[in-house]
Parts: C-alpha cells; structure tokens; sequence
C-alpha cells in the first residue's frame, strides 16, 4: 500500500493558538557546541555533524513517460510536480523516496514509502545507506527554491543544484530521531490547522446564514407571517410583497465585442468584477474601445445589479454585484447581465445582499437547463422571486447587514492572521531541527496527561 504525504506539511492554511510556545524552537534547547558552517544562510551546526550537500544523502533520478504503463484501475500512482494525476499497472521506484519537482510546481517535495511512478516533471530520490528518508524530506523542505529555480516562465529545477544543495549532517541516529520529532510536532500543528479551517468555513456559512434569514424574514421575529408561495422562500413577513424580478425593473445583456477591442479606451466592467464582489468595484481596470452608442445602451448607474451569465458549471451562474456610483463611459462584459431597478421599490443597499442570499443558488439550480454549458437567460432571470419590505426596513436591514458583515470579516481576519502565525512556526520549527539549531536528541512524545490543550484560538 503506498503512503502519499507532503501535502499536510506544505497546506496553504494553518493556525495555532496566538501566545502558546509549545511549538516555537526557542522553549527547546540548543546543542553544547557549534562550529561555523562557512554559509550564511546555514549559520552555525552542532560541533560533531558532517558538512556536506543532498548527494551526500540521496541520489536523484528522472521520472519517465508513463503513457505504456497508465490506466485507470493500475495500482500504482503516477507523480508530477502538482502531484498524483493518474494510476498505472507497474511502478518505477519501490520503497521510501523524496520526490522533488523538477519543472513547474518545484518547492512542494513530497515524502512517499510505497510503490509509485513518476514523470519527468518529477524528480525522485534513492536515499543512501545511513540516511533517513523522513530526515532527507523535511531538509529539502528548507531549501530556497527561488534561488536555484531557473528565470523561465516555467519553474524549473536541476539535477546538479539539487545535489549540490549545502547542507549540514547529523549522525544517522540522530537523523531518524529529528525526523520523529518533526513527524510528531508537525501532526499537532496540522490538527491544529484542520480545526482551524473548519472554523473560518463554519464563520462564512454562518455569515451566509444570516444573510438570508434576514433579507427573507426581516429583522423582527414577532411579526405575523405568511406563506410566500414559493418553495425556497417559506414564510415571510405577512406585511412584505414578494414578485418576479420582471416587475421591478429591465434586464440587459452585456456587450459583444471582438477581443482587438479590448485594451484601451473607455472602463468595461468584466466578468471577474461581477463573480468576485457583492459590491461592483469603483474602478474598475478592464478597458475597452465603445461608441457613445455603446456607452448609453450598456451604460452602468447607481442601483444596478449586474448577474453572470455564463459558465462552465450552474453553480457559478447568477452571482451579483450592485453599482454604488456612476461610471461615466463605462460598459459591461457580454458575460453578464444588467438588472436596472424601475422606480424607489428596491434599494441598492437591500440587493446587495438580497440577491447574494443562498436561496438564489436553489432557484438556478432548480430552473436552469443544461445543456453543454451553463447560461442564465433574461427570461429566466425575470422569473426570480424577491422579497419587497418597505423601503424603511430595507434600510434598517441592509445597515444591520452591514454591520455584521464587519464583524464577520474581521473574524475572519483574525483567522487568517493566526494561520499565516502557525505555517510561520513549522517552517522555523522544521529549519531549527534540521540545520541543529534546537537539540532533541532526549525528546520523547508527551503522554496524554503531559501534553498540551491543542484547542485553536477561537474566532
């Protein structure tokens, strides 16, 4: 059975507890003696390990073609720098290796003890007599990647860098208990990023929560109710009108121009600007060459909701962003429809959120027809069920959204800053252990009695 991992050592998100020190090099302690390394970078090592490079470690091998050996009931993985992408019925390699990208993604070494083939954006390792597999891996993890990577538009790497690559030593004794003491170490930290990303993804669901409960049932909970004939809806409150979006205003679709058009000339409002943001960007950086015709049949005014219309898949089809300024001479990409409220009935304020709110995504899912690509009509559009309050309490529920959408994101903030604090700690607590800065020769597993509350700091 082949064992995969690198991946928990190198997630793009990790968190820990701001203030515990459990995991910082500095509460371990160093060794008795050091002696200069000759390399800035590397520093000083302990007095007793061996001054060398990766090949005194490992050598490396090229990964082959794999076409002769894929198919998708093989065993085997087949490995390229971005990671497995396919099976084979044979494999190259047997046994424990570190696999280095060669071209493209070059900086995320994976550790693997199993059967395997790689190609030839892949590098992998046979690990010397006397060297620790695990040690090799996460001293590879140190490596400057951005010093040796070639200046292509490709990422790519050597052979002769990679085993040049300096580095310093220890016993082979020692090798196997840092790689222990990393294994264990890192697991915690990696718990401690799971339970983090779980957190950060309970706030934005319970953000996008509150977010529909309020703009489909209003900021009162005492209010008589009343069924609104639609599914997804419910109830809502008794004293609220609900109607099609054909009611309230005229849709458009985007313009269609060829691509020597864009570039230069006047603002053009894209699809990204739309997909990404609740709010339409006040400046917008897609430019474009339009007529003063253009210009006023795709023109974008205050209180506009612009929807996107097309897509690979229904579930990006009918993401909004509303106008909160003018955009003088500015149009709008072909890929999105315009939504132009007729009349006081609707605030900019209360579309922003209403037409963000999880019952729409119940609605296109339910009522688009798919075909070979996703495409949201104006017929359909017009069809959209939305939830009128007066406009008073439109404004009281678009201010109260606002506000918790601050909180919200500073929560979440502070999520984020606490993972970019602990992914910070276990490239320093893997650098410490590898380079000798920290000696954890006498480490031993905590028992549970011993070991620390691991809980995430809340968010």
């Amino acid at each position: 059975m082949t064992n995969l991992s690198g991946a928990n050592l190198n997630s793009d998100a990790a968190v820990g507890s701001q203030g515990e020190g459990w995991d910082s090099p500095s509460i371990f302690p160093a060794y008795s003696a050091y002696k200069n390394s000759g390399m800035e970078w590397l520093g000083e090592v302990p007095v007793h390990w061996a001054l060398g490079s990766l090949k005194h470690l490992a050598w490396i091998r090229n990964g082959r073609d794999y076409k002769d050996v894929e198919s998708p009931g093989g065993e085997y993985p087949v490995i390229g720098s971005g990671g497995q992408f396919a099976n084979a019925i044979q494999y190259l390699y047997d046994g424990e290796s570190v696999l280095l990208g060669r071209k493209g993604t070059i900086d995320k070494p994976l550790y693997i003890h199993g059967r395997f083939w790689t190609v030839d954006t892949m590098f992998y390792t046979e690990v010397s007599s006397g060297a620790s597999a695990k040690f090799l891996y996460y001293n590879a993890l140190t490596i400057p990647f951005e010093y040796y990577s070639t200046s292509t538009a490709l990422p790519s790497m050597t052979q002769g860098d990679l085993l040049n690559h300096p580095c310093a030593i220890p016993t082979f004794k020692e090798q196997i208990q840092i790689a222990r003491f990393l294994d264990h170490e890192t697991a915690r930290i990696d718990a401690l990023i799971e339970e983090q990303q779980r957190l950060i993804e309970l706030l934005k669901e319970k953000r996008q929560s509150v977010i529909s409960h309020t703009v489909t049932k209003g900021l009162n909970s005492t209010v008589p109710m009343k069924d609104s004939g639609v599914e997804w809806l419910g109830e809502v409150p008794a004293h609220w009108d609900v109607k099609a979006l054909r009611y309230l205003g005229e849709c458009q679709n985007g313009i269609n121009i060829g691509g020597e058009a864009f570039g230069s000339g006047s603002p053009f409002v894209s699809y990204g600007d739309v997909y990404k943001n609740d709010v339409l960007p006040a400046e917008v950086t897609g430019l474009v060459q339009s007529s003063p015709e253009d210009q006023q049949r795709y023109s974008i005014e205050y209180g506009d909701v612009f929807f996107t219309r097309t897509s690979e898949t229904v579930d990006e089809i009918g993401f909004s962003a509303t106008c909160f300024q003018e955009l003088p001479n500015a149009v709008f990409a072909g890929f999105l429809i315009r939504f132009r409220p007729i009349g006081k009935s609707l605030t900019p304020g209360f579309s922003k959120y209403y037409f963000r709110n999880q019952g729409l995504r119940i609605f296109f899912n339910k009522e688009m027809n798919l075909v070979t690509r996703a495409s949201l009509s104006q017929d359909l559009l017009k069809l959209l069920p939305v939830t009128l309050p007066p406009v008073v309490e439109q404004i009281k529920i678009s201010d109260f959204l606002d506000r918790v959408t601050v909180e919200f994101a500073s929560l979440l903030k502070q999520g984020i800053k606490a993972i970019d604090l602990l992914k910070e700690r276990r490239s320093a607590l893997i650098s410490a252990a590898v380079t000798g800065k920290i000696d954890v020769r006498g480490w031993q597993p905590p028992t549970p009695a011993t070991s620390p509350e691991l809980a995430p700091e809340a968010v």
